[in-house]
C-alpha cells in the first residue's frame, strides 16, 4: 500500500535528492577523459563550428588546464592528445598549441575559484540568438538550471585573444554559470566537467527553443518563484552526474576511440 501520498512536496523532494546522494556516484573517469567525452558530446549535438570554440578544465597544478589541441576538431579529440597548458598558454603537455582564444578562459578561471570547466562554443542556435543581440530568455521547464544563471554581453569585443577580451567577458560572466555573447556564442562556467557539459548542452536547446517560439509570438516568462525552485532542484551535482553518465555512454558508442581503454 502506497504511503507517501499525504507526504509534502517539500519532504518528497527532501527524500529524492538523499536518494539521489546514493545512488549517482563520481564515475571514475579522469578530467582528461571526462574533457575528451565533453568533445565527442558537443561534436554529436551540433557545437562543432570548424575549429572553433574551446573546452578547458583545471589540472592538478595551479594555475594549469587541459584543451585541445589547436587544428583538431572536437570529433578528433581523445584524452592522449589533449593538451596541458598555463595561463599564458605555453604548452607542459601534449604536441602542438592551445587556441590563441584560450586566454579569456584564464581570466575567468582567475576570477571565479569556483569553476572547474569552461565550455566556449558556437552552437548553431546559441549563434543566431547572438545576432539578434537579445538575452537568453529562460521560458521551459528543462532549461531552468539556465533561470537567473545566464548573463548577457550585448556587444562584441572582437576577436577574443586579448587581455581586453578576458577582462570584459569574465566581468560580464559575473557569478553566473553560463553567458550568452553577441554576435559571438555561448560561455558555460561549470562547477564540474559533468556541470559544463550538461549546461552547454541545454543552452543551445534553450536557444533553439527561444527561437521557435519568437517566430510564433511572444515568450512568457515562468513564475518566478517556481523557477528558482527548479533552478536549485535540477542544478545539482548529482543530477549533473547522471546527466554526463548519459551522455558519455552515448559518446562511447559512437567514438570508442576517444578513451585509452
Amino acid at each position: 500500500m502506497a504511503t507517501t501520498f499525504s507526504d509534502a512536496k517539500s519532504e518528497l523532494m527532501r527524500r529524492a535528492q538523499e536518494s539521489l546522494a546514493a545512488n549517482v556516484t563520481d564515475s571514475g573517469l579522469t578530467i582528461r577523459q571526462k574533457v575528451a567525452l565533453t568533445c565527442r558530446v558537443l561534436f554529436d549535438a551540433g557545437h562543432d563550428s570548424g575549429l572553433a570554440g574551446q573546452i578547458t578544465a583545471r589540472a592538478d597544478e595551479p594555475a594549469t588546464y587541459y584543451t585541445q589541441q589547436l587544428g583538431l576538431g572536437f570529433d578528433e579529440i581523445t584524452e592522449d592528445n589533449l593538451l596541458l597548458v598555463d595561463e599564458d598558454l605555453h604548452v607542459l603537455d601534449g604536441q602542438g598549441m592551445a587556441n590563441p582564444a584560450n586566454r579569456f578562459h584564464s581570466w575567468i578561471y582567475r576570477a571565479r575559484p569556483d569553476v572547474t570547466c569552461i565550455v566556449h562554443t558556437h552552437a548553431f542556435h546559441v549563434a543566431a540568438l547572438s545576432m539578434l543581440e537579445v538575452p537568453l530568455i529562460v521560458a521551459h521547464m528543462d532549461t531552468t538550471p539556465l533561470y537567473d544563471d545566464c548573463a548577457f554581453l550585448a556587444e562584441w569585443p572582437g576577436v577574443p585573444v586579448g587581455n581586453e577580451e578576458g577582462e570584459i567577458i569574465s566581468a560580464a560572466l559575473g557569478d553566473k554559470k553560463a553567458i550568452l555573447l553577441a554576435h559571438h556564442g555561448q560561455v558555460v562556467a561549470g562547477a564540474s566537467v559533468e556541470e559544463a557539459c550538461s549546461l552547454a548542452l541545454l543552452i543551445e536547446r534553450a536557444a533553439r527553443l527561444q527561437l521557435a517560439a519568437m517566430a510564433a509570438g511572444t515568450v512568457k516568462e515562468l513564475p518566478e518563484r517556481l523557477a528558482r525552485e527548479a533552478h536549485d532542484w535540477t542544478l545539482t551535482p548529482q543530477r549533473s552526474r547522471a546527466n554526463f553518465a548519459y551522455y558519455a555512454r552515448r559518446a562511447l558508442a559512437r567514438h570508442p576511440d576517444v578513451l585509452r581503454s
